[in-house]
Parts: structure tokens; C-alpha cells; sequence
């Protein structure tokens, strides 16, 4: 067992991206994964605490005004400058619900990421246009990847 833990925080305003998070908490916790603990929080609910005491991290949010959400940003204000230099080099992978391209989202995410000197080990996620069924089970990829990456210790 590798004894790592792994956040998912994700913001979920509506039942289809309750889905898409509820399906990144399942890919992180098939069967074949041993050894990794698993929080999961809304940004409201999440704080430096999780965080500090995390081995990766797995972000979700709407796009939202071609931005990260409110909540998101919340989460971050709150969380930067306690994690600041304690977490440098913290693996993350971000996932968006984007109803547009998403570019202003991940490039947002991206700018406070570079300051924590956190390191993604994934590309971004982006859950373009009209849901699709699809998107499903895209997330639950994304989530076993990083559970088990971080299981395998690659990240």
C-alpha cells in the first residue's frame, strides 16, 4: 500500500456536473486501486487543511464567463497563500464543464497553479458544448489516471 491521498475538489451546481464529479470519484475508486485515500469537497468546503494534506490534487469546475467558478476562485483565495511554498510541486490535473472552449478557464487555473509551483500531470479535461454522455466517462478516465499514477508513485 502506498498510503497516498488524493483531493478532488469540485464544484457542482447542477445534476449533470454532479455526475461528471460523482464519475472522476469513481475512476479513483475502482477495485484495482489499493493504497490511496480519497477526500473529495466542494471549493466551499475545501481549504489549505485538505490540501497540506493531500499527495495530488484533481480540481473540477464550470466554466463559467470564460473563467474558473466563483467557488473555485474562492478556494483558491483562501488557500494560496497558506499552501504557498508548502506545496510546491504538488501534482494536479484539472477537469472543466466548459459550455464554451474553456480556454479562458484553464489558462485561469493555470496562472494560480504556476504560482503555487504546482505541477500537472495530466492536460485539462475540457467538457465542451452540449453535455454529452461521453463526458462521463472521460472523468472517470481522468480519475482512475490519477489515482492510480499516484498509487504507482509516477507522480
Amino acid at each position: 500500500m502506498s498510503g497516498k491521498s488524493l483531493l478532488i475538489v469540485g464544484h457542482i451546481p447542477s445534476d449533470n456536473t454532479k455526475r461528471l464529479r460523482d464519475a472522476l470519484v469513481e475512476g479513483a475508486t475502482q477495485p484495482e486501486i489499493e493504497g490511496v485515500t480519497l477526500t473529495v469537497r466542494t471549493p466551499f468546503e475545501a481549504g489549505p487543511e485538505e490540501v497540506l494534506a493531500s499527495d495530488a490534487v484533481l480540481l473540477f469546475t464550470t466554466e463559467n464567463l470564460g473563467y474558473m467558478s466563483g467557488a473555485l476562485k474562492d478556494f483558491f483565495d483562501r488557500s494560496y497563500y497558506p499552501c504557498l511554498e508548502k506545496t510546491d510541486g504538488l501534482p494536479y490535473a484539472l477537469c472543466v464543464r466548459a459550455g464554451h472552449d474553456g480556454t479562458g478557464t484553464c489558462r485561469a487555473v493555470e496562472s494560480i497553479t504556476t504560482g503555487l509551483r504546482w505541477r500537472a500531470v495530466q492536460e485539462p479535461l475540457v467538457c465542451r458544448g452540449s453535455f454529452q454522455e461521453d463526458f462521463v466517462e472521460q472523468c472517470r478516465e481522468l480519475g482512475l489516471l490519477m489515482a492510480a499514477g499516484l498509487e504507482a508513485g509516477i507522480f
